[in-house]
């Protein structure tokens, strides 16, 4: 480990990523742009399939979890301690970017990569967690394969509709094979126990890495929890355009813009008192009978809000409601919300960051403490008590779009200070890795 540069291990590892990338790719580009690789879909089950197949190049095992998720693993000399596992989700949103939960992925290969190759005998497991269904966009619901295999799906969930097709989230789930009558128990499918340790390597999708910090790996401080509505709508009343006076118009655009603009007034207040937040209307539409010349009756939007703080994000939406209804009061429309979405904000483990920041300064490579404002699996495994943390890499291009973009010198620094924690963790001798108790 002392000897270990990072240009000895670049030299083979950005080749084996590109094999991976390019394979993958393969399997899931979207005829129109981007990719495509919808949770519990066919698409998705080939690309872990074609991973798993990777796997068994390197010598690892594979098994399934009863929420679908594939896990590879690199057996250790001592079966009886708990494994450090790497991984990321296999999905993305629809048009995608490719490296968006992908590079996490490769990450974990490019560790056990470069331990086969230099014949690095450790004494745990280290393993490859290969989850479904982190993204949201397709169901609505993030952290599927997560959540599931931690029993935390509820009735809801598995009965939300797909964005264009008829069909559930439970529908999709039962074609792939998994009985969702275990996910929704309160009560892991697995034995988190044997998880030592758990790190995520992610593109940061955000600029701050891409040129605005002095690094271009980061270690991350806690993910944003959210609260979220598919669909809001407001009904108001139509009427002709020019045949009726302000005062007796029900205006479902005028309500509904006079709502979004005292509530970014509030966004700024919260900021200004120094607490974490994020608002979003990101989706916002007028009825499909909406014209020039006629007061629009309905409106129809969507609402995302984060926090690194739950009380934070819960007092901004209650305060939404408070404020949607005063808007109704006055205007004469109604607000009418859908089924409030809540994921909690994940913290990372103490001990394991900066094992993470240490590894990097053994490697030489310049990191920086971020905290991430998109949510990760990561955030469900540490809520279950799992010892976890996040790298991020820099990425250009944003995320969530087919011109994502990741250049490999900054995934394989990354990989390095990945690989180095791992190396600083593999002969551990005790029963755990990681204090389960310094989560944050």
């Amino acid at each position: 480990m002392e000897t270990m540069s990072y240009a000895h291990f670049a030299e083979k590892a950005g080749t084996f990523a590109e094999r991976l990338f390019d394979a993958i790719h393969q399997l899931s580009a979207d005829p129109v742009a981007g990719v495509t690789r919808q949770g519990y879909s066919d698409t998705e089950s080939k690309v872990l399939a074609r991973l798993t197949e990777f796997g068994a190049e390197l010598g690892m095992s594979a098994e399934t979890d009863a929420a679908g998720n594939v896990w590879l693993t690199l057996p250790g000399q001592n079966r009886s301690l708990p494994a450090f596992v790497i991984g990321s989700h296999a999905d993305s949103v629809p048009q995608g970017g490719h490296y968006d939960g992908l590079a996490g992925i490769v990450a974990g290969f490019l560790v056990v990569h470069y331990l086969k190759e230099n014949n690095f005998k450790m004494d745990r497991d280290v393993r490859i967690l290969m989850m479904r269904c982190e993204e949201s966009s397709f169901f609505g619901k993030a952290y599927v394969g997560s959540l599931g295999m931690m029993g935390r799906l509820t009735a809801d969930d598995l009965s939300l509709k797909h964005r264009t097709l008829d069909r559930t989230l439970d529908d999709f789930m039962k074609d792939v094979g998994v009985d969702t009558s275990r996910l929704t128990t309160g009560k892991p499918v697995i034995d988190i126990s044997r998880i030592g340790a758990f790190v995520e390597l992610h593109i940061e999708q955000g600029p701050m890495l891409d040129g605005l910090l002095p690094a271009r790996c980061g270690v991350v401080t806690g993910i944003r929890g959210n609260i979220r509505h598919k669909v809001v709508k407001c009904h108001g009343q139509t009427a002709h355009s020019g045949a009726l006076n302000k005062e007796f118009r029900h205006d479902a655009v005028m309500a509904t813009a006079a709502l979004i603009s005292r509530m970014e007034v509030e966004w700024q207040k919260f900021l200004d008192a120094g607490r974490d937040l994020v608002f979003t209307i990101g989706v916002l539409n007028t009825a499909p009978t909406a014209a020039i010349s006629v007061i629009p009756g309905l409106t129809s939007f969507t609402v995302d809000m984060r926090s690194l703080d739950n009380g934070t994000v819960k007092e901004f939406h209650e305060l939404l409601l408070r404020v949607a209804k005063e808007e109704a009061e006055k205007r004469g429309v109604t607000f009418e919300f859908d089924r409030t979405i809540v994921s909690e904000a994940g913290h990372v483990n103490v001990e394991l960051s900066d094992r993470l920041m240490k590894a990097a300064e053994k490697g030489n490579i310049p990191c920086v403490r971020i905290p991430s404002g998109a949510g990760h699996d990561t955030a469900v495994l540490s809520r279950a008590g799992i010892p976890c943390a996040m790298i991020f890499v820099a990425n250009q291009n944003g995320s969530h779009n087919p011109h994502e973009a990741l250049k490999m010198d900054d995934l394989l620094q990354g990989c390095f200070v990945l690989l180095h924690a791992f190396l600083m963790s593999a002969n551990n001798h005790g029963t755990q890795t990681f204090n389960r108790r310094t989560d944050r």
